[in-house]
């Protein structure tokens, strides 16, 4: 079953391991790195290995059957 998630940004970005627990696609700030690090997540249809990569709105994480909307 796949997930759509829109996040609300209210600052000029958030860091994509803080943004996968704040969702509740990861439990812990440092399981969401862990997902990163075992390329789990693709930003903007790209792998991404950056814990700490900086996520403004317009883009677009997937992490499998899910997807987060940053606005």
């Amino acid at each position: 079953m796949s997930q759509n998630i829109e996040f609300e940004l209210t600052t000029d970005y958030i860091e994509l391991c803080n943004l996968l627990k704040l969702v509740g696609l990861a439990d812990s700030g440092g399981r969401g790195k862990a997902m990163v690090a075992e390329g789990l997540v693709k930003v903007d249809g790209q792998l991404e290995t950056r814990k700490t990569a900086k996520i403004r709105s317009g883009q677009i994480i997937l992490l499998d059957n899910s997807q987060i909307i940053v606005k």
